[in-house]
């Protein structure tokens, strides 16, 4: 499951812990332009005991590449071995507006943030030469004084997985090159190879047997019982309308809106174009109304046992290994009755 950046974070944490003795296995914390995640990560560390704790995720611009491995092994300490590092770019509009750094170089920047924090979890001193990142700084720039340093602290595990948040083919292919998992949004587990497949075949041509396959972490709302059929199904499905819409319709600029182009290659493309027009032009329950209803029966898990038994394998066929979930109604009983099913 997701913990939000504008949700009651404390509230979330008792969802948690007791989702955690129902056998929820991981959780991702937002962050974006809300509260760090990095102090609830680590509140959460120590109010939890089995549950991994996600990232999801930290952004390449606002920390350095070395303070991303001080993170990963700081986290993985305070919960016992129990982190996993959701790296992404965010967009211009956050990391230009709210952190006044150029949007620059975001896939080469992750790749080099990947490999910067796994050098720092091997206790390897410092001695990087990216695209983007450079350890120490080269001659002639800031004093000259910088030398190779390692982390002081022996970590609790010399790998922690790291998944990037990725969308365009580029940053896909070498999603599935170089990271560990795969952290997809607007995820339809029918029609993602349309968007995506050529992209992850390539990179996985080049992937090195030694991080063995990769992970994919997608899903939805979660809402399983026999009355879900027809109407009460659609009311249910109904309710990822506003957030769908906020992605396809408002996130990033008109011509620069990753999801919206998610969805178009989708095969939605006049409902793309429709969705973003009505959302900027304020009109966010017109823009709602938009989403495609199929979309929504696809990308969620609401429906009697069997129906729901169908769309698991879905998820499983396309990859899904890590499902992320919105439980609907009990959640404990919901994850419960999740875990017979699979």
């Amino acid at each position: 499951m997701f913990i939000t950046y504008s949700a009651d974070f404390k509230a979330d944490v008792k969802k948690v812990q007791e989702l955690e003795s129902a056998g929820l296995d991981l959780v991702w914390v937002a962050e974006a332009y809300s509260f760090d995640s990095v102090s609830q990560m680590g509140y959460l560390a120590a109010k939890t005991n089995t549950i991994e704790i996600g990232a999801g995720i930290l952004n390449v611009y606002s920390r350095t590449a070395a303070c991303i491995g001080q993170t990963a092994a700081g986290l993985d300490f305070v919960s016992d071995g129990r982190f996993v590092m959701g790296l992404g770019a965010s967009g211009p509009q956050v990391i230009e507006g709210f952190h006044g750094v150029p949007y620059e170089k975001p896939m080469p920047r992750i790749r080099d943030y990947i490999n910067v924090t796994r050098m720092t979890l091997r206790r390897e001193k410092l001695q990087y030469e990216g695209k983007t990142v450079q350890l120490p700084l080269p001659e002639g720039q800031g004093t000259g004084l910088g030398i190779p340093l390692k982390l002081i602290n022996h970590p609790v595990r010399r790998e922690v997985p790291i998944f990037w948040a990725s969308l365009m083919g580029l940053s896909v292919k070498n999603t599935a090159r170089h990271a560990d998992g795969w952290l997809p949004t607007v995820f339809d587990p029918t029609q993602y190879r349309k968007v995506w497949g050529d992209d992850i075949d390539a990179g996985l041509a080049d992937r090195s047997p030694d991080l063995g396959p990769l992970q994919i972490s997608a899903g939805g709302m979660v809402g399983i019982d026999d009355s879900l059929v027809g109407d009460a199904q659609t009311a249910i499905l109904d309710k990822a309308r506003p957030h769908t819409a906020l992605y396809v319709g408002g996130m990033g600029a008109r011509d620069k809106n990753f999801y919206n182009t998610v969805f178009q290659r989708y095969g939605y493309e006049a409902e793309a174009k429709e969705i973003q027009d009505l959302y900027l032009d304020g009109k966010k329950d017109e823009a709602a109304a938009a989403i495609p209803s199929d979309y929504l029966e696809n990308s969620n898990l609401v429906g009697p046992d069997g129906y729901v038994k169908e769309q698991l394998e879905k998820f499983k066929e396309a990859g899904v290994t890590h499902l992320q979930i919105q439980p609907i109604g009990d959640p404990i009983k919901t994850v419960e009755k999740l875990k017979s099913l699979l």
